[in-house]
């Protein structure tokens, strides 16, 4: 017997790794013969890097870079040496996580450490960069990682302009005349799970720029700035690129990577899911686990579960989600190649004990679901 274990990680919890280790272990004491094989799996957001690194034996490197608002952090990236790729993951330089609720700042925050990491993977000698634009903390479309790689903006007096979405608005030149040259000479793909443009109703600052602390007010004037930035790069390059599906993606990153990198967009899931190997590894297995922290209509977007789910389907191998929590609509995936899921707590348990206890709730709930499956067989 063959069983596939490909999850996500469990938000502040465990990693896609530990998720993995923990549900092998479960299973393991009722099905001691079975081949359990782990694929760690991510959809872009925290934790790609540390899943990509993991299924494909490569190395983390560290690196002090700004933070969303100019700290200094330090932040990791990862390296597969055989291949000359590099992971890059937004969240670890220019991530919500970096700030508190009342840090929070749509209108200041920059991407300007996102490009010092793609500075060093340039430096390493990087042929493909993998992008990851989950859980940013930024609405500048981009701008502050072009600005860390060369890029340089000025305002009508000829000042260099601030950090931030919101001093966009300001702009009236781009020098790109020291823009890093290596930019056009390596591969670059973006692991994105949303299709929003950069502006408008659906754009990055009305859908993402409120979680990331924009009033309606700010909302309006970022995006108004937004489209002024966007208006100065496609007079610079000849192009415009502002309503290509997912140039809205973490506050506008898609844009930058789009209009002056050539990037590449991909549903994160599948990036992942193709360097871990996870077809071949489902080849001949006779059940797929995955699980993220809450299962829900919303993983349907694209989420790690959906995305295993896709794959295992077209073999005809079925699959069962463990998550933190089942949401509403979570029936829905039944449609979608999911066959079984159930939720990770026995009883009534704060969230703080559920993250604390996930690696042994992970394990009981794999022992059910493994005798469950001894005896349906």
């Amino acid at each position: 017997m063959k069983i596939v274990i490909a999850p996500d990680s469990f938000k502040d919890s465990l990693s896609a790794e530990g998720v993995a280790d923990a549900i092998a272990s479960g299973l393991a004491q009722v099905l001691p013969q079975a081949q359990l094989v782990k694929c760690p799996m991510a959809d872009g957001g925290e934790g790609t890097m540390d899943a990509i690194v993991a299924a494909c034996a490569g190395e983390l490197r560290h690196v002090q870079v700004r933070g969303p608002l100019g700290e200094p952090v330090q932040a990791a990236w990862g390296w597969l040496g055989e291949s000359r790729t590099a992971i890059i993951e937004m969240a670890q330089a220019s991530g919500l996580q970096l700030l508190s609720l009342e840090q929070r700042d749509a209108c200041r925050s920059s991407t300007f450490g996102t490009g010092q990491l793609i500075g060093a993977a340039l430096d390493a000698g990087a042929q493909r960069i993998i992008l990851a634009i989950g859980g940013s903390a930024t609405n500048d479309g981009g701008s502050g990682m072009l600005r860390a790689l060369g890029l340089q903006l000025f305002d009508a007096q000829e000042h260099s302009l601030a950090e931030g979405g919101l001093a966009l608005g300001g702009l009236a030149r781009i020098d790109a005349s020291a823009l890093d040259h290596r930019l056009l000479e390596v591969q670059l793909e973006v692991a994105a799970d949303v299709d929003n443009p950069l502006c408008g109703s659906n754009g990055a600052s009305a859908i993402f720029g409120p979680q990331k602390g924009a009033s309606p007010a700010q909302v309006q004037a970022l995006d108004k700035a937004l489209g002024h930035f966007a208006d100065h790069c496609a007079q610079l390059l000849g192009h415009d690129v502002r309503d290509f599906p997912g140039c809205g993606a973490a506050g506008g990153m898609g844009f930058a990577a789009k209009a002056f990198m050539q990037a590449a967009f991909r549903p994160g899931i599948e990036v992942v899911a193709q360097l871990a190997g996870l077809e071949v590894a489902v080849l001949g297995a006779d059940l797929v686990i995955t699980g993220e922290g809450r299962f829900d209509a919303q993983t349907l977007r694209g989420k790690t579960p959906f995305g295993v789910a896709r794959i295992a389907q077209r073999h005809g191998v079925p699959v069962v989600v463990i998550a933190g929590t089942l949401g509403q609509g979570y029936e829905e995936l039944y449609g979608h190649g999911i066959d079984a899921a159930f939720a990770l707590t026995s009883g009534p348990m704060s969230l703080e004990q559920a993250c604390s206890q996930a690696a042994a709730l992970l394990e009981a709930r794999a022992r059910d679901i493994a005798r469950l499956w001894h005896l349906g067989r």
